[in-house]
């Protein structure tokens, strides 16, 4: 049998007892949204304990570190992603982006408390970010990323769309992005009846909105987002830029 490389590298995270929550794209698989990556994105627990047992299973897995910055606490604790590429054979070339700190999310015990816990056919456990944390953590100034989002809510309102509890309701009127769906939302039931939602107050107004101002208003938040997410990240990218070059500088002997 083939190994499976995905597999191997979430089995030996918990063999360690780590604390990592799966996300990014192979977490999206999980929840309905599929989306193609090699990659595998972990949220972890910056604290000494849960970092040593993380490098333990790096060291299982043979994985370096590929980039800048180096794995160090202070890094991820500041939002950078440690970048590692697995040498095990029932790995090999797979890439893991470790994570602490993300724009718009909360800390990693919240993360931990809200989690997802599947099991797959095989008889795997794995621990995913629960889907509105995943969604915070997709809103970024990448293209890619938008449709994503817009596929993982309408999976989670396929799914449940008959069993609309408040915590759902609620979920789809601040985060669908999908205007007909959330037109379907909000025109089936009273206005009363409909959560307040701080983000979009202008959903639960009378007469409701038609189509093109929800698509305008869906596009004008989406570029909110992304225009936050650069004034995030820009920081960030001028200390790797500081990183890389250091790095780059040749070593003097004394």
């Amino acid at each position: 049998m083939t190994p499976n490389p995905i597999r191997k590298v979430l089995s030996t995270i918990r063999k360690h007892q780590v604390q990592a929550l799966l996300m990014g794209g192979q977490a999206c698989v999980f929840y309905g949204a599929a989306e193609f990556s090699r990659d595998i994105d972990l949220a972890v627990l910056c604290r000494p304990e849960n970092l040593a047992l993380l490098r333990k299973a790096l060291t299982e897995l043979e994985a370096e570190v590929i980039a800048v910055p180096p794995f160090q606490p202070e890094f991820l604790e500041k939002g950078h992603a440690v970048h590692f590429r697995c040498r095990h054979a029932e790995a090999a070339g797979l890439r893991i982006d470790v994570m602490s700190t993300m724009r718009g999310v909360g800390p990693f015990p919240d993360l931990w408390e809200r989690r997802t816990t599947i099991a797959t056919a095989d008889g795997d456990i794995i621990d995913l970010m629960s889907l509105p944390d995943l969604v915070q953590a997709k809103k970024t100034q990448r293209d890619k990323d938008w449709p994503v989002i817009r596929r993982l809510l309408e999976a989670h309102y396929a799914r449940f769309r008959s069993e609309p509890t408040d915590e759902r309701l609620r979920f789809w009127l601040q985060e669908l992005r999908t205007p007909l769906l959330l037109l379907e939302v909000i025109s089936e039931r009273e206005p009363t009846r409909l959560p307040a939602i701080p983000s979009r107050p202008w959903l639960v107004g009378h007469p409701f909105p038609a189509l093109p101002e929800i698509e305008a208003r869906l596009q004008a938040e989406e570029q909110a987002e992304r225009e936050t997410d650069r004034a995030y990240w820009a920081s960030l990218r001028k200390e790797l830029e500081s990183l890389r070059h250091a790095s780059r500088r040749p070593v003097m002997n004394p």
